[in-house]
């Protein structure tokens, strides 16, 4: 096709890919769920629970999209390269891989932090990604390309106090981004990461519903507001479709202009 002739429209499509998205039942998963829906993704919906899986997937079939279910807890090892075999006995196929889920257990002084939770965050943000994206590179991707887009946080990029555990993660896990677009590039496998501000979500409510913390973020961002998880969704249709072809290793921060 002629460079010309492609419409934007046609850019960012994800018309015969199969994407899988983990934490995808609600908050910015849920919102990359329908939005790769829309662009004509087949999508896989990822989390914990089955029957929360199976209810989003529902929603994007009623709306006229396609999706499957493929419930699964990131933080287990079985757990992930089952997902991955079950996507691909199911859709045959693997283009796009959103690594999303994530956890945080622990807020308070990092030095006063439980390992036990320590571990589990780095367990879910961070090893939960890496054994996905494996599965995902070892089932499909090394021999035919694709993209990887992991969920990380301005948190990974500039550290606050009372959540150590998590920004260590987060960094950790833009490390490893920039580490697999070098390692996986020579196969046509595209790793970037988004690093969202603050977002009203589930995982960032004590966040939110906390006047002086949202009110301390809010008045360093240039924006003056928080998002919404739609307003992320985006940043990874880029990032997912051919909009972004020659962009990998790269960390899009998308946080109002708190960084700035």
């Amino acid at each position: 096709m002629n460079a010309a002739n492609i419409t934007s429209q046609q850019t960012f499509a994800l018309d015969g890919r199969v994407a899988l998205i983990s934490g995808a039942t609600r908050g910015i998963g849920r919102a990359i769920a329908d939005t790769f829906a829309a662009a004509g993704a087949v999508v896989a919906i990822c989390a914990r629970h089955a029957d929360a899986c199976e209810a989003a997937a529902a929603e994007i079939l009623e709306r006229g999209g396609r999706a499957i279910a493929v419930p699964g807890h990131v933080g287990d090892p079985a757990a992930c390269a089952s997902v991955v075999a079950r996507v691909m006995s199911e859709a045959g196929r693997l283009d796009v891989l959103v690594n999303n889920a994530g956890t945080n257990p622990q807020f308070g002084p990092l030095l006063d932090a439980e390992e036990s939770a320590i571990a589990k965050i780095w367990e879910v943000n961070v090893m939960g990604p890496l054994r996905l994206t494996r599965a995902a590179v070892d089932s499909w991707m090394r021999e035919h390309g694709g993209s990887i887009v992991n969920m990380s946080s301005v948190a990974g990029i500039k550290p606050d106090a009372m959540t150590g555990a998590y920004n260590a993660s987060k960094a950790a896990l833009i490390s490893i981004t920039r580490t697999l677009a070098r390692e996986l590039g020579s196969a046509g496998v595209r790793v970037n990461a988004i690093a969202p501000g603050l977002v009203e979500t589930r995982l960032s409510r004590v966040l939110v519903d906390t006047p002086e913390i949202h009110d301390h973020i809010v008045g360093q961002t240039a924006l003056r507001r928080h998002a919404t998880p739609d307003e992320i969704a985006g940043a990874a249709l880029y990032l997912a479709s051919d909009a972004s072809s020659f962009v990998t290793g790269s960390v899009l921060v998308v946080d109002g202009g708190w960084t700035a």
